[in-house]
């Protein structure tokens, strides 16, 4: 039997009430689920908005990074949740990997592999595709840019090494670093990860570049061809 004595948000004391304890308390005293409460506006016929969103954070274990990697499918499964709202926090989420992404770039100098695992984490660590990334940099071991090389399934990605000198070139890096994830979660090199390090190695001699590294990057760790002695 449906309970009809259940509180709304609206009932509840104002300073629990999830926008007015932000106003009086500060966003810190903020739970997760308020946060995102705040976000969606409005829960369904049987829960608060408060309520919805802890039993959404329960399903995807608190965690909010496997939450990141939800899609508007996944938000529908739960009652009162169209686009709109699975759109606003997924939007939300974007905002908060991209205001980290920018905190480590403006720290950029690179002096060890798990700098450039730093740097690209943010970018990289939810995509369901295989990316290529070289990372370009001065002589001071600065930061110059990033760029994506190439895009390609769960299993692998083309890499046209062409395509990385070519950015070095025109972007007058001395030194560059290579970067690719594994969505699988396997940090050991293939084959033909190891062969390509290779024929960029042989081909950044050419033209006076040093390979700094190549990074293969996961969600939770990262494994170093310089680390590991491949280069």
């Amino acid at each position: 039997m449906k309970d009809t004595h259940k509180l709304t948000i609206c009932q509840w004391a104002e300073e629990d009430r999830p926008r007015e304890k932000m106003m009086l308390k500060g966003s810190g005293a903020l739970s997760d689920a308020e946060l995102l409460a705040i976000l969606i506006g409005s829960g369904n016929t049987e829960e608060s908005a408060v309520e919805l969103m802890r039993r959404i954070l329960v399903s995807c274990h608190n965690d909010l990074n496997e939450l990141a990697h939800w899609g508007v499918r996944d938000f529908s499964c739960f009652k009162g949740f169209g686009p709109a709202k699975s759109i606003a926090i997924m939007a939300a989420l974007e905002l908060g990997k991209r205001r980290k992404l920018q905190e480590v770039k403006e720290r950029a100098v690179i002096s060890c592999s798990k700098d450039i695992y730093e740097l690209f984490h943010p970018l990289m660590c939810d995509l369901a595709l295989e990316e290529f990334w070289v990372l370009l940099i001065n002589q001071g071991n600065k930061v110059i840019s990033s760029v994506r090389i190439s895009t390609g399934g769960i299993a692998g990605t083309f890499v046209d090494v062409r395509s990385i000198l070519r950015e070095a070139l025109l972007q007058r890096a001395t030194q560059i670093a290579v970067v690719h994830n594994h969505p699988s979660g396997n940090l050991r090199p293939s084959e033909p990860d190891k062969q390509i390090t290779s024929k960029i190695k042989e081909a950044c001699k050419v033209l006076d570049l040093h390979l700094l590294d190549h990074i293969i990057l996961t969600e939770e760790s990262y494994y170093s061809f310089t680390d590991e002695g491949l280069l």
